[in-house]
Order: C-alpha cells, then structure tokens, then sequence
C-alpha cells in the first residue's frame, strides 16, 4: 500500500487567507516587476499653447517698461533740499490790505530768501490780528516776521518766546530791539510808523540783518499808519 500520509498534511494544512479587495488594490499600487512607471505625456500642440502664454506675458511687460520708462526719465526725482513753494508776498500782501488797515509789509530780498507762507490772521485766539510771513534763509534756516498795529507787552512775549532783551541793533537805518534767550532762537523787534514788526527765527544775525533792511524799505515806502483810539494798543 501506498503512504497516503504526505497527501493528508499536505491537504489538512490551512493555506492564508486573502482578501479580494487587497489583491486587487496591491495589484494597482505595485507595479509588475521590471516595469516602468508611466510618465504622461503633454501633446505638442498643448505645450506649444503654454510656451505661447508665456511668451506673450514677457512681451508685454516689456512694452510696458519700454512705454513708462521714457515718462520716468522726463520727470526726476525732487532734490534732497525738498520742495519750496512759491509764494508771492507782495500779491497776499496787498489783498490783506483792506482787512488789515495798514498795506502790510512785502519785503524785497530777490532770490535769496524763500517764503513758504505768508496770511492774514484776525487774532480770535491771541485778540491781536497779524500780517504773518514765513522766510528760508539761504543758509536754511527759518526767519518768521510778524506785523501787528495792535500790539501789547503779553503779545509781545509770545513771539519772543518770553526771551530778554539782550541789546539792539541798527539796520536800515533804524533801531531794532534784539531779545536772544541763549537757546538758538532769536527775535529783533522794530516800532515804526505805526505798526509793530517782530523777526523771530533760528537764522544767524547776518540774515536777520538782510531781513530787517528789505523790512524798513517796505515799511518806508508804505503809507504811515494813523492809529484810531479805539485801535491803541491794550496795555
């Protein structure tokens, strides 16, 4: 007889268990052995269209650098010294004439002095209405000249900066006073015919002098001021 024993282990032993749905997805995952991945393809025609919109952005954006580039070269950045308008004192001067009472000074300094402002302000908060002028200096420095008919010794002190009266100077042919608190800012102070002008700023004394004189040149070619009572100065 044959031994039939092989067969029966052979038959009794359990072989793993699989399940279909793994099979399947290994199947999927895993490529065959000695197979390659599968790389896509793009066709030429595709690749052609894509190589085309980017040739067309690149071109035009440089039709528009070519087209801005020329306005950007026609129009320089400004210098460091910054931008100084240009204003025509003599012009406001002469239109705060009538409001005022007094044709307001309007010095003449050429092209030297620069001013960045020049207005009329009626006093609502101080109670003494004033021609207000504000000068660069040709060294950059900033000279601000103020002329009032109304003016009082607290007023007075404001401009200064409440700075003691140090000694005086003589420009255009007429006695300034000159107040210098020591801290950089100095005022001259000049009464004459009928109004009161205060030059108040950082500048040097050579400056303030360039000042003074085209001030008493306009003052002196101006109408005198005839101050009415009821426009005296307060005390």
């Amino acid at each position: 007889m044959g031994d039939y024993r092989g067969v029966s282990e052979m038959q009794e032993k359990p072989s793993p268990r699989t399940d279909p749905s793994d099979s399947g997805r290994d199947a999927e995952a895993t490529p065959a052995e000695g197979e390659l991945p599968v790389r896509p393809v793009i066709p030429a025609a595709a690749a052609k269209r894509a190589n085309a919109s980017v040739m067309g952005m690149i071109i035009a954006l440089v039709v528009c650098i070519a087209a801005f580039l020329p306005i950007v070269l026609m129009n320089p950045s400004p210098k460091s010294d910054g931008f100084r308008p240009d204003i025509d004192v003599s012009a406001v001067a002469r239109n705060a004439a009538d409001v005022a009472g007094f044709t307001p000074v309007a010095p003449e300094t050429g092209n030297t002095f620069t001013s960045n402002y020049a207005r009329w302000e009626s006093g609502s908060g101080s109670g003494v209405p004033t021609w207000e002028v504000g000068y660069l200096t040709p060294k950059q420095s900033f000279i601000g000249l103020v002329q009032t008919r109304q003016a009082n010794p607290t007023w007075l002190l404001q401009q200064t900066r409440s700075a003691p009266v140090t000694g005086s100077r003589t420009v255009g042919g007429q006695e300034w006073e000159l107040r210098d608190a020591g801290k950089g800012e100095k005022s001259m102070v000049l009464d004459y015919r009928g109004t009161t002008v205060v030059l108040t700023g950082t500048a040097q004394l050579d400056e303030f002098a360039v000042l003074a004189d085209a001030v008493v040149k306009s003052l002196e070619s101006n109408p005198a001021v005839t101050v009415s009572p009821s426009a005296a100065p307060a005390s």
